[in-house]
């Protein structure tokens, strides 16, 4: 007869004694283990008239040398800037976009590029928070020199409450969605076992920027039709159906 020793004896009753004092946490499972779990996508939508346009006005300038084209152009950008202020536009809305120089070529056949003088572009970005004045003040900001006008891209300022409202209206939307799959089934909507936010617009920019330029001179005033914008959420909702 092979004799254990007593650690070894020791050791075998022992184990089993931990594990029944340290039992493996339980984790419930994702899907649970009766019924039909059910996952539908809901997009809940509102709207709100844009608060907030951004429009880019520029200047460009060409000179005989880099030097004079920069100069010109400084001059000009600074009686923009100063035609925004006076319009009551704050500091914090105003951001330079852009500066460039770039030299002009005059091209011939068989010979090298040639230089015929130098362009200068400086556009300054502007966030307009009354939308009824920015056509105004761009008309305005025409006839101080600014010959190149981006934009508008218009946007929901504060658009927090409004997308609370398209996610109550998305819930709504997957419950109906829900009880509807439920009755064809010949089942019943027992509860939601998950909740997921998978997208939101907010209202911003959805498009890129419409370029066009205007003569100071011109009899027609610009305006800027604010319009509606969609504040939209989407949710994925996972529904147990019994």
């Amino acid at each position: 007869m092979r004799l254990v020793p007593p650690a070894l004896l020791l050791g075998c009753f022992a184990a089993p004694a931990v594990a029944q004092q340290s039992p493996a946490a339980y984790v419930e499972p994702m899907v649970p283990a009766a019924g039909t779990v059910l996952e539908v996508s809901a997009e809940g939508r509102t709207t709100r008239v844009p608060d907030l346009a951004t429009i880019r006005a520029g200047v460009t300038t060409q000179g005989a040398t880099a030097a004079a084209a920069l100069a010109d152009n400084a001059q000009r950008m600074e009686r923009v800037l100063a035609r925004l202020r006076r319009a009551g536009i704050a500091t914090r809305d105003l951001q330079t976009a852009s500066v460039q120089l770039s030299p002009q070529y005059r091209y011939a056949e068989n010979q090298p590029p040639a230089v015929t003088g130098y362009q200068a572009a400086n556009s300054v970005a502007v966030r307009f928070r009354e939308v009824a004045r920015a056509g105004a003040i761009l008309d305005a900001l025409v006839s101080e020199g600014a010959n190149q006008i981006d934009g508008p891209n218009l946007s929901v300022s504060e658009p927090d409450a409004a997308l609370d409202e398209a996610r109550a209206d998305a819930m709504s939307r997957a419950r109906a969605k829900a009880m509807l799959y439920a009755k064809a089934a010949g089942l019943k909507v027992a509860r939601i076992v998950s909740i997921a936010e998978s997208g939101q617009d907010a209202g911003g920019p959805d498009r890129p920027p419409v370029v066009f330029a205007r003569a100071a001179m011109a009899d027609a005033r610009t305006q800027i039709a604010p319009g509606e914008r969609d504040i939209t959420v989407t949710l994925n909702v996972r529904f147990l159906l019994n």
